[in-house]
């Protein structure tokens, strides 16, 4: 009997991107089920290695390389920071594909990394436009953790400022598990701001909605972020989400059918009471995807074959999100749709494609 498909999931147990940690799991169990379903990675049944990516990052590393020395991986994805990816691609560069789905800020990949994720030229560029246009938001106070994702993607969008008539007048990067922001939303009380741009991830996001909820803020200026789904909502509360904005390739409520098809699958196999669904945890079902795609490409779940037929073609597949363009070291853009959301208590109202 031929070996199972060994895939490392790598996705935050503990932390500030914890929160998401549960509805990861269940969507990849899902996932699994329906490879399986349908024959497998290549006629291997897949199955999942669960890496804790909220752990410090040696230990991470560590538990990586010694599922590699095993046998015990075959490839890597799932939801997890920036800095873990920057973490993980050397170990794993040239010993199995890695597809990184969470947002990624753009620029040069690592060999063997593919990401699936929203970048800034899709997402946050055409909403920064659009909250211009339709919010009257010319002045942005950035706010950000003080890590590799909100540093390369505030570049980005001071790039995109200068040539879209809009400002970024403040920035102030925070530690990552910052849970006090008095002095952070003093600043940005006192700066031109005529709206706050958002860097933030899982808890600390929902910390420092509510107390800009709670210093008055919400009711002068509104949020902006590309990193806010359902389960943040809830933990945030709704009376701390007013006037929020929100850009994604995938939300609970969005109703085209692929979507619905997702969700109707979902609730089938977990019940009305499972993890809420959100961007960080399809974001782990896209992974799936991606890497059955990518095999199913190069006919061969060797690494090299793999990177050598995506160089040649970039793999797409059909998913919740519609149609999906792999990035990867040739192409760090991808090609997804996008989609501009409002918070409507503890769901989004989603206003348009961008």
């Amino acid at each position: 009997m031929e070996e199972p498909f060994r895939v490392g999931l790598a996705i935050p147990l503990q932390g500030p991107g914890g929160i998401f940690g549960p509805s990861c799991e269940a969507v990849a169990e899902l996932a699994a089920a329906e490879v399986n379903a349908a024959g497998g990675v290549l006629g291997r049944e897949l199955v999942f290695e669960v890496v804790d990516a909220g752990a410090p990052l040696p230990e991470i590393r560590r538990t990586v390389h010694d599922l590699l020395e095993r046998r015990r991986l075959d490839a890597v994805t799932g939801w997890h920071i920036s800095s873990v990816r920057e973490a993980l691609a050397p170990v794993l560069r040239g010993r199995a594909p890695y597809v990184y789905t969470s947002l990624y800020e753009g620029g040069p990949i690592p060999t063997g990394v593919y990401t699936s994720g929203e970048v800034p030229a899709l997402q946050i560029a055409p909403a920064l436009t659009w909250m211009r246009d339709h919010a009257a938001v010319h002045r942005w106070a950035l706010v950000g953790a003080n890590y590799v994702w909100p540093r390369r993607t505030a570049t980005r969008i001071r790039d995109y400022a200068r040539t879209a008539g809009i400002e970024v007048v403040h920035e102030a990067f925070v530690s990552y598990g910052c849970r006090d922001f008095t002095t952070t939303l003093v600043d940005i009380a006192r700066s031109d701001a005529d709206g706050v741009l958002m860097l933030l991830v899982g808890q600390d996001a929902v910390m420092f909605n509510r107390q800009f909820a709670e210093a008055g803020l919400d009711t002068v200026m509104p949020r902006f972020t590309p990193l806010m789904e359902e389960n943040m909502l809830l933990a945030t509360g709704a009376e701390g989400t007013a006037d929020l904005y929100v850009a994604a390739a995938y939300f609970n409520s969005l109703a085209t059918a692929s979507a619905l098809d997702f969700m109707s699958a979902y609730i089938h196999r977990h019940g009305p009471d499972a993890p809420a669904l959100n961007n960080a945890a399809e974001s782990c079902y896209e992974g799936v995807l991606a890497l059955v795609s990518l095999t199913a490409a190069a006919g061969s779940t060797r690494t090299a074959d793999i990177a050598a037929a995506n160089a040649e073609t970039p793999v797409s597949y059909e998913g919740p999100r519609g149609t999906v363009t792999l990035s990867s070291e040739t192409l760090d853009q991808g090609r997804q749709a996008v989609h501009l959301a409002r918070a409507d208590g503890y769901d989004f109202d989603v206003l348009t494609t961008l």
